[in-house]
């Protein structure tokens, strides 16, 4: 299933208590449930938080389930990119 690099721009993110990141996952971890209730399998890998974003890589079968979700759960998708490929510095061995 592709994988997906979401750009959520959110001024001031960086900023926020560990109880609003807490309340924000709890938030997509709900739409995400529902969304799987429903049969469409996305899933949530991982959150990057900048200083006016958040960087977040989703498994989903299209993109459309990946803004669904956004809308669902009242979040940003500013930018959304199917990831190609991933490199590190192992792929220069």
């Amino acid at each position: 299933m592709p994988k997906y690099l979401i750009e959520r721009r959110m001024p001031g993110v960086g900023n926020l208590s560990s109880e609003d990141m807490r309340g924000a996952a709890q938030t997509s971890n709900k739409v995400l449930a529902d969304m799987q209730r429903d049969g469409k399998n996305v899933q949530w890998v991982e959150s990057y938080v900048t200083e006016n974003a958040i960087h977040c890589v989703y498994i989903a079968p299209d993109e459309e389930a990946v803004r669904e979700h956004a809308r669902t759960a009242g979040f940003p998708a500013d930018n959304v990119h199917q990831i190609r490929a991933t490199i590190s510095p192992t792929t220069a061995e």
